[in-house]
């Protein structure tokens, strides 16, 4: 690359940094006079720049108000972006989760009208929750069905599970705890909203028998739902620390989410202590 080539490179994602600021969004967008003081860099460069971004997509320009803002092609690529970024930062988060909690862990994310797990990091046990990489779970009975769940209106549940059979997870219905799996939409909805006002989701034996579960919602740079992660263990492990493994698992999934927010990197930073939250309802 020409040193011509470097430095318009370089004003190109100055221009960027500048316009992805809470500020710029904010303010719905810079004018040029301001960009340009911002990066320290002469109006007319500037200008031209961001002529050359407008036509690629990179930026877009207000007809009213004449000020730059990020434009479409932008959160795009930053969209598609994320599964890559997601592996790549989880396995680091996960194994100090297993490291505090002695138990299997994982990342899941919606797919179709359930969860599949894309990452899982284990401990050296004999016994164990079973792993499922590649595996789909039903959303409705699972700790990361719900977290995974955390953004979506009832309406928008109902509508992803009209296809579902309600009950019990993965054993018959005449099986103990199968009583314990949603037995409809609105008890779903219902059990959604309980968790996401504690910022966790608990399940005790819904999904199969003598199985636990927590899980907490990964947030992308915009603040939307994009993956879980969730601890599960035999319920004669887990049972009674199931709460505090709630909140443990809520802090592993805020630092993964950090990172896809692009704040700082997973790899050699310890996961945040979990804070104190009220004991949430188990369901």
């Amino acid at each position: 690359m020409t040193v011509e080539g470097s430095t318009g490179l370089h004003r190109t994602v100055a221009i960027l940094t500048v316009l992805g600021t809470g500020e710029a969004a904010e303010q719905g967008g810079l004018g040029v006079v301001e960009i340009a003081r911002r990066v320290g860099k002469e109006k007319t460069q500037v200008s031209r720049a961001l002529k050359s971004m407008e036509q690629t997509g990179l930026v877009e320009r207000d007809p009213h108000s004449l000020v730059y803002r990020l434009g479409w092609r932008m959160f795009t690529l930053a969209a598609n972006a994320g599964r890559p970024r997601l592996l790549a930062e989880g396995p680091a988060v996960l194994k100090r989760l297993v490291g505090v909690l002695k138990e299997r862990v994982h990342v899941t994310v919606l797919c179709g009208e359930g969860v599949l797990t894309v990452l899982s990091e284990s401990p050296m046990r004999a016994i164990q929750a079973t792993g499922w990489v590649g595996r789909v779970t039903p959303l409705h009975s699972t700790s990361s069905g719900r977290a995974l769940l955390f953004d979506h209106s009832p309406d928008e549940i109902r509508l992803l599970c009209a296809g579902l059979s309600f009950g019990p997870g993965s054993y018959g219905a005449d099986a103990p705890g199968a009583s314990r799996a949603p037995r409809d939409a609105d008890d779903l909805i219902a059990r959604v909203g309980q968790a996401r006002k504690t910022g966790y989701a608990l399940v005790d034996e819904e999904f199969e028998a003598g199985l636990v579960a927590a899980a907490a919602p990964v947030r992308d740079f915009r603040g939307r739902v994009i993956a879980a992660v969730n601890v599960s263990a035999p319920a004669h492990r887990m049972s009674r620390d199931l709460d505090r493994a709630g909140r443990l698992t809520q802090a592993a999934a805020d630092q993964l989410s950090r990172a896809m927010a692009g704040i700082g990197s997973t790899n050699g930073t310890r996961p945040p202590a979990a804070c104190a939250t009220p004991s949430p309802v188990r369901t």
